[in-house]
């Protein structure tokens, strides 16, 4: 008897971020290429959020693809540890130059929570390399997150996702979200916990907070936040894991400081384009100088076995250079310009709130009267609602985003515009009842 792919799947197949009893079955994808994703059923669905913020040059791209193909024929895999290859070292070449501050040293890894534990590890053995054996903090925005293994569990916010693993996580200084209306209170705390000089390390998602609902804040208030840190020694890392390659309209989303600049950069996501899994932590030199010493305890003993696959390192240089061209700039700009103005046409629609853009991504809560949260009811109604119009959005409770791809065609993005602009006007009720009523 044959079986659908969908069929097949709920035998064996374990997802993430998913209630398995709670949820529709998942769509069986056949094939994609730029944003549209074809379903087994022969439909196809605009992928509105870059398949989980990672696809940046559209899907099945063909040059991409040559890349693989050939590198997979010269070197497919080597051990990082003793050996070295020419494609990380020419993307390292290439990256280097465009990076904020003194950035210099690459550790590779396979994704976003690992490079931020990376991170993690490299700010606290750091002091303890140097005899420091008083940092012992770590200083983090609320509603943080930072990935899901347990040093990124820990410097996040404490939600349901955590709960089960609460008692296990190390207590980190938390300091709220900051806004125009607390900002010199955050500034007065970040003093506190900063001269202390008991934290090794301030992390944090520069400009916006993406898994608790792409909430934003200012690069000024930033800017001061990693002064006071580093003008008590404490290390600043920037996760630009969702921000990075030019999310927020510039390559990375510390770029917009103006007087000062990450000590430890982690990126993932759309660093090889959203094709292959890789994880990216970069330092200073002056971290790094931390471990330039004959005693073989002060090693950094970390590494993955898949540490800078020579694949995806030769995607990330070829996405890079891509990322970099003339037209695909171009293309990012008239997509922040597009989202810029079709912010103005929806901050006043009257199921809408708190409207927002940073770059090319726009954001607001759809306001159900009841509380912003992950969580919120409407999240899973507003899903299948677009879903229902061929349309990909994964609203964070009742905070819905566009975050697309840099290739998408003009018709797509005003066809995803066009429907968000009818729920923002009429209200999900009378949306849901006009598709109906257009399939009877």
């Amino acid at each position: 008897m044959h079986k659908s792919l969908q069929e097949r799947d709920q035998e064996h197949i374990w997802h993430p971020f998913t209630a398995q009893t709670l949820t529709p079955p998942p769509l069986p994808v056949k094939s994609a290429k730029g944003s549209i994703l074809t379903l087994e059923d022969g439909s196809e669905i605009i992928d509105a959020i870059a398949s989980w913020w990672v696809n940046i040059h559209g899907h099945g791209n063909e040059e991409l693809a040559e890349v693989i193909k050939n590198q997979a024929l010269s070197l497919d895999h080597i051990i990082f540890a003793g050996f070295t290859h020419e494609p990380a070292i020419k993307f390292t070449e290439k990256l280097q130059p465009l990076l904020p501050g003194k950035l210099n040293r690459f550790f590779f890894s396979d994704n976003g929570s690992t490079a931020t534990e990376v991170a993690l590890k490299m700010a606290i053995q750091y002091y303890w390399n140097k005899g420091d054996n008083k940092r012992k903090k770590v200083i983090a925005f609320e509603g943080a997150y930072h990935g899901d293994t347990f040093g990124a569990l820990s410097m996040a916010a404490r939600t349901p996702f955590s709960a089960p693993f609460d008692d296990y996580l190390f207590d980190v200084e938390y300091l709220p979200f900051p806004t125009e209306e607390n900002k010199d209170a955050v500034i007065a705390l970040m003093q506190t916990y900063c001269s202390s000089e008991e934290a090794c390390a301030f992390i944090f998602e520069p400009l916006v907070q993406g898994a608790s609902g792409m909430r934003m804040y200012s690069a000024e208030l930033l800017d001061q936040f990693i002064g006071i840190a580093q003008s008590y020694g404490t290390l600043c890392i920037a996760d630009e894991v969702m921000t990075g390659f030019f999310r927020t309209g510039r390559l990375f989303a510390t770029h917009h400081l103006k007087n000062n600049a990450p000590d430890i950069m982690c990126c993932s996501k759309a660093l090889t384009a959203g094709i292959l899994p890789m994880g990216l932590t970069i330092c200073s030199e002056e971290v790094y100088s931390a471990y330039l010493v004959d005693d073989m305890m002060k090693t950094f003993f970390h590494g993955h076995s898949f540490t800078g696959n020579p694949i995806t390192c030769a995607v990330a240089l070829k996405s890079l250079e891509m990322l970099m061209s003339e037209t695909r700039q171009r293309q990012i700009k008239w997509l922040c310009h597009q989202q810029d103005q079709f912010h103005e046409k929806i901050k006043e629609l009257p199921y809408f709130k708190n409207v927002r853009r940073t770059g090319t991504i726009l954001a607001f809560e759809y306001d159900n009267e009841n509380e912003t949260s992950y969580f919120n009811s409407i999240r899973n109604e507003l899903y299948q609602w677009a879903l229902s119009n061929n349309i990909l959005l994964r609203p964070l409770g009742n905070t819905l985003y566009i975050l697309s791809n840099y290739t998408i065609t003009e018709v797509e993005l005003d066809k995803v515009h066009h429907l968000i602009y009818d729920l923002g006007s009429l209200g999900l009720k009378k949306c849901i009842e006009q598709s109906k009523s257009l399939l009877v």
